[in-house]
């Protein structure tokens, strides 16, 4: 095919499925309130069912559900009937979803859920379908067409039935007050969930600790400078209190400004009173104030004592950006 009739599919593609997008945002009634009032209500887990690339929506579906607190088991609809109705208690609700709503393995399984009085909410595209007319409550997910050619291949059904288990997700997590803690609570390894719960401490525990005193000679400065690779080195009193910090421009600033000949030590270079992160800060600060303040480095302090210096690397590595 030509290039623009390929690119012309595509668009049409996209366009096809947008529009049942849309169709189905209009759809949404009380029926899918409903269907929330008994989810919202369950004691126990959401088990999402299906076949073919139902089932692999329903997958996604509890991937979505157990990340923003919904308790989510799949089970394969032809595998229930042959061991892993196992897994349902009463007190759990099943999703059972069809695009027609009229799957033999689901109309297999549905008599048997209703005798473990088990709740049963359809997705379907038919609302008058076998499984739609045997559940408790109705997710509808409206399809009038596929988005390839010959109009077979699940493909504007699945995107729907997608955003369909997404804006359930959205409504459960919203109703049981989910909140950004939470999401790092289950996403520990993600970018959210260290930027929730980093602190600046954990991130300096392997990181050299530039330090000089008052009266370090200007070799002995840069040598603090170059070994520990921050861009800085920090002065500080015999009590580890902090007094100053010295920075690469700190020195270009010196010599600029004075002669050769004059004698260069720590406390004539330092800036006094430089910006600072507590090490209980949590990282996510420490990279706003190194972003907000155009700065590579920051010294790390429990309350006026020296324990450190983060870079922005540092954060950097951790995803923060």
């Amino acid at each position: 095919m030509e290039r623009v009739n390929l690119i012309e599919l595509a668009q049409k593609t996209i366009e096809i499925e947008k529009d049942a997008l849309i169709d189905l945002a209009k759809s949404i009634d009380d029926r899918f309130l409903q269907a929330m009032h008994l989810l919202s209500d369950c004691k126990g887990r959401v088990i999402i069912t299906g076949i073919g690339k139902s089932a692999i929506v329903a997958q996604k579906m509890v991937a979505t559900f157990n990340s923003t607190g919904t308790q989510s088991i799949f089970m394969h609809a032809a595998d229930a009937v042959h061991g892993d109705l196992g897994m349902i208690d009463d007190a759990d609700i099943v999703i059972c979803i069809s695009k027609s709503g009229e799957t033999p393995e689901l109309k297999v399984l549905v008599p048997i859920l209703k005798s473990y009085r088990v709740q049963i909410i359809a997705m379907t595209a038919q609302e008058q379908s076998y499984l739609a007319t045997h559940a408790d409550a109705l997710l509808y997910t409206p399809v009038s067409e596929e988005a390839d050619p010959n109009k077979l291949a699940p493909t504007t059904s699945t995107t729907v039935q997608s955003s369909m288990g997404d804006a359930v997700a959205i409504i459960l997590l919203t109703k049981k007050g989910f909140t950004p803690a939470h999401f790092a609570k289950y996403h520990p390894g993600g970018s959210l969930g260290k930027q929730l719960y980093l602190q600046v401490s954990d991130l300096i525990q392997d990181n050299a600790k530039p330090q000089v005193g008052v009266q370090t000679e200007i070799k002995e400065v840069l040598l603090s400078m170059s070994q520990a690779r921050m861009g800085a080195t920090v002065v500080v009193d015999e009590h580890q209190k902090m007094l100053g910090i010295i920075t690469d421009g700190d020195v270009r600033r010196w010599f600029q400004n004075n002669s050769v000949q004059e004698e260069a030590y720590a406390q004539k270079m330092m800036t006094e009173n430089p910006l600072v992160v507590q090490a209980q800060s949590m990282a996510v600060e420490a990279f706003q104030l190194l972003r907000d303040n155009n700065i590579s480095q920051l010294p790390v302090v429990e309350k006026d004592q020296y324990v450190g210096m983060i870079h922005i690397n540092d954060l950097l590595r951790e995803g923060f950006v």
